[in-house]
C-alpha cells in the first residue's frame, strides 16, 4: 500500500517538519501487520513528496486477527488484497506513523501547521464499493478536487470490466492535519471491512479525528455506520454525540426508536436535527462567503443561556436531568460558583463516556468533590433529586410522550422542587426556517412532540399554577419576529 503526499508550498521542505520525518532519511516503523517505511521520492524548495509505504506480512497479519469477520477458508487468510489496497490496516499505520502530524502538533512551524497548504495525495489503489461516484461523494463536500480513475480487473482483458478499486488523487489547498483525518476515517470507511474487532472506543476514535467536519458532512450517517462497521447500538452513539456538536442529525431509519420503547430508557439528546437555511447565526455554521468569526451553534447558545439564568438566580446546586454526555455538566463545573452539579441521565452508556469526557479519574479533588454522576429517569422519583437550587431540563420533555409527561412534572415539581427549574424545548413555529424538514415534521427522529410558543406556555403555565411556581419565557437563538426563536425556554421560579 502506497501515499504520496505533494506540496509546493515554498520551502516545501517544510513538510518534514509538518510530518515530523526528516527528508534526508528512510525510515521504518514496525506494526502488528508489518512494517511501514517513510521516505521522500523528491525534496525540493519549490516541490516536495512524502510516501509511506505500509509491507503488509500475511503471516503477522493472520497472528494479529484474533475476533474479527474473515472468510471461512483458510486460505483467504493469506491470498487476499491487504498488501496492497489502501484500507483500515493503511488507516491505522497512518494514525501511527504520522500521529502528532494527525493532531497538528508541530513545535518548530506551528504557524504552518494551522495554515492551508497546496496538497496533492495519491494512493494508487483504495477499494471501493460504489466507485469514482462514492469517492467523490466523500471527498467533494471536504473541499477535494477528487479524481478516481477505476483499476481494470485485467489491462489486457478491457471486456472483464472494472475491479472494486480505484486510482484516487486529491488535490486541494489544506491543513495537513485535516488532509490526514480525512484519510484516517474514510479509507475504512471506502474500504467497508475493518482487520480487528470494533468497540465503544472506535466511537471516541471517530470523533476525535472527524471533529471540525464529520457532523456537518452531507454523508455523515453513512460514514459513521460504515466505520463502525454497521453495529447500530455504536451508530447510535455516535450520531447523538454528533448531534451535540452542532444541532445536527442525519433522520435515518436506525435512529427511530421502535413505538414498544419507553422513552423514560432513551438517551434525550440536546440536538436539533435540520440546519437551517436562514442566517448563519441561527446554526452557528460559518457561511462560505464569510470570513468572520464563527459564531456559536444553537446548542452553545442554549446552554449559555442555562447558564445564565442559573447564576441571575443565584443557583449553587443544580441537577442537570437528561445530561445526555455531560456537556452542561462540563460548562457548570467550569464555573466556581457551583458548588455542586449533578448529571442524571436514564443511558449508562452516556453516563460512562461522560465520566470519559470530563476525565473524572484524573480530575483534581477539588473539582471532583462538586461533581455527582448518575444513572436515572425523570419519571421516577428519587431522593437524589432532592437538596438542589435548580433543576434544569435542556432539550429532554419533547423525548417524552405527552401520556408520560405528568409523571415528570409529579417528580420534578411536586417531589425534588427546587427554588428554579430551567425547561428548554424546541419551538416548532421555526421549523419552517429548516432545510429539508417536511410539514409537521420533527427536528430529532426521537422527538414525541414539538410546541409551538402557545402550547408551551398552555403547559408551562398549568404547571407553575399547580406546583406554586411562577414563570418567565426567553427565547434562545436567533429571534424572528413572525415565527420566534429556535429554542424556548421557561425559568420556573418559587
Amino acid at each position: 500500500m502506497l501515499l504520496t503526499i505533494t506540496t509546493t508550498h515554498r520551502p516545501a521542505t517544510d513538510l518534514g517538519y509538518l510530518l515530523h520525518k526528516h527528508p534526508d532519511r528512510v525510515q521504518r516503523f514496525s506494526q502488528s501487520f508489518g512494517t511501514a517505511h517513510v521516505f521522500y521520492p523528491e525534496a525540493e524548495q519549490e516541490r516536495c513528496t512524502a510516501a509511506l509505504l505500509l509491507e503488509v506480512d500475511p503471516q503477522q497479519l493472520l497472528r494479529s486477527r484474533s475476533s474479527v469477520a474473515s472468510p471461512d477458508f483458510a486460505l483467504a487468510q493469506y491470498v487476499n488484497d491487504r498488501p496492497y489496497a489502501a484500507s483500515s490496516l493503511f488507516a491505522v499505520a497512518l494514525g501511527d506513523v504520522f500521529r502528532s502530524a494527525l493532531k497538528g502538533r508541530c513545535a518548530a512551524r506551528a504557524d504552518l501547521a494551522a495554515t492551508p497548504i497546496p496538497l496533492t495525495l495519491a494512493l494508487p489503489a483504495v477499494p471501493c464499493r460504489g466507485g469514482a461516484e462514492r469517492a467523490r461523494a466523500l471527498f467533494e463536500p471536504l473541499g477535494w478536487q477528487v479524481e478516481a480513475v477505476p483499476v481494470p480487473l485485467d489491462p489486457g482483458l478491457p471486456g472483464w470490466g472494472d475491479s472494486r478499486y480505484v486510482r484516487l488523487t486529491l488535490t486541494g489547498e489544506m491543513r495537513l492535519a485535516d488532509a490526514l483525518s480525512h484519510l484516517y476515517v474514510l479509507l475504512p470507511v471506502l474500504d467497508g471491512t475493518k482487520h480487528y474487532w470494533v468497540t465503544a472506543d472506535e466511537v471516541d476514535k471517530l470523533l476525535r479525528a472527524g471533529e471540525g467536519w464529520l457532523s456537518g458532512h452531507p454523508e455523515r450517517a453513512w460514514i459513521t455506520r460504515r466505520y463502525l462497521s454497521r453495529k447500530q447500538r455504536l451508530f447510535r452513539q455516535a450520531i447523538a454525540r454528533l448531534a451535540e456538536v452542532d444541532d445536527l442529525t442525519e433522520p435515518d431509519e436506525a435512529d427511530h426508536p421502535t413505538q414498544e420503547s419507553d422513552p423514560a430508557q432513551e438517551e434525550a439528546p440536546d440536538t436539533d436535527a435540520a440546519a437551517p437555511q436562514t442566517a448563519a447565526a441561527s446554526s452557528g455554521r460559518r457561511d462560505p462567503d464569510d470570513d468572520g468569526p464563527r459564531e456559536p451553534s444553537l446548542a452553545d447558545q442554549r446552554a449559555g443561556a442555562v447558564l445564565s439564568v442559573l447564576k441571575s438566580e443565584g443557583a449553587q446546586r443544580v441537577l442537570d436531568l437528561g445530561c445526555g454526555t455531560g456537556k452542561l455538566v462540563g460548562r457548570l463545573l467550569d464555573d466556581p460558583a457551583f458548588t455542586l452539579v449533578t448529571g442524571v441521565d436514564v443511558s449508562a452508556d452516556s453516563i460512562g463516556y461522560a465520566h470519559r469526557r470530563l476525565r473524572v479519574e484524573r480530575m483534581p479533588e477539588s473539582r471532583r468533590r462538586r461533581l455527582e454522576l448518575l444513572v436515572g429517569s425523570a419519571l421516577y422519583r428519587d431522593r437524589r433529586f432532592s437538596g438542589h437550587d435548580a433543576i434544569v431540563l435542556m432539550e429532554v420533555i419533547e423525548h417524552i410522550d405527552p401520556a408520560r409527561l405528568p409523571a415528570l412534572e409529579q417528580v420534578v415539581f411536586g417531589g425534588a422542587a427546587p427554588r428554579a427549574i430551567v425547561v428548554t424545548t424546541p419551538n416548532a413555529e421555526y421549523n419552517a426556517h429548516y432545510e429539508g424538514l417536511a410539514d409537521g415534521g420533527f427536528r430529532h427522529a426521537d422527538h414525541r412532540f414539538e410546541w409551538t410558543r402557545a402550547e408551551f406556555r398552555a403547559w408551562a403555565d398549568n404547571v407553575a399554577r399547580t406546583h406554586g411556581y411562577r414563570v418567565r419565557y426567553l427565547p434562545v437563538g436567533q429571534d424572528d419576529p413572525q415565527v420566534g426563536a429556535p429554542t424556548q425556554m421557561g425559568v420556573f421560579t418559587r
